[in-house]
Order: structure tokens, then sequence, then C-alpha cells
């Protein structure tokens, strides 16, 4: 807390603890993927925001989501396929210089 009584906006740990507050998520469909040592888990969810796609990549030692709201599924997936076709044509140990024009 600073001098004044109030709390800095640069230290969160100095805010007082609240209880996270879960909402409850209904499970559209579920897929998962096994790639090498990667399990793969695509869930499409819905909540009081809206719908949405979480993959989760799980490993021997770690997990690890991101969320991808509906709003932005179909871009993602543009991206996601321009991304695959890319891959499939370029030779490995090709050129793998990144295009920063998307």
């Amino acid at each position: 807390m600073m001098s004044n009584g109030q709390y800095s906006p640069f230290y969160r740990d100095q805010l007082p603890q609240q209880p996270k507050q879960f909402l409850q998520e209904d499970v559209i469909k579920t897929a998962e993927l096994q790639v090498e040592r990667k399990t793969f888990i695509i869930t499409l969810r819905e909540n009081v925001r809206g719908r949405f796609i979480r993959i989760t990549e799980e490993t021997t030692r770690q997990r690890n989501s991101i969320i991808i709201p509906d709003s932005g599924l179909a871009e993602f997936a543009r991206v996601l396929g321009e991304m695959t076709q890319a891959a499939l044509e370029i030779p490995e140990g090709g050129d793998n210089g990144s295009d920063a024009t998307m």
C-alpha cells in the first residue's frame, strides 16, 4: 500500500486476495490428438460469455492451454490453414523466415 492509503497499480500482489469465480462451462464437442509425446485436447465449450475453443497441450511434465473465443475462430482457422499449407510446400531446412504481412 502506498503512503496515501491506496494500492499501487503496479503491484498486483498488494491487492487483497479475492476468491476466483469459476463460470459454468458446457462441453459441446471434444477431440483428442496424439502427436509424438504430446497429447492435444481440443474442446468446444460454451459459458455465459459465449462459445470458445480450448486447446490443451499435455506432456509428461506439464499442461498448457489457449482459449480462442468464437469471434476469432474463423481468423484462427484461416491462419492455421496458411501455416499448414506453407509447412507442406516448403521443404524442411528451407527458408524459415517469418512473413510479417499477415
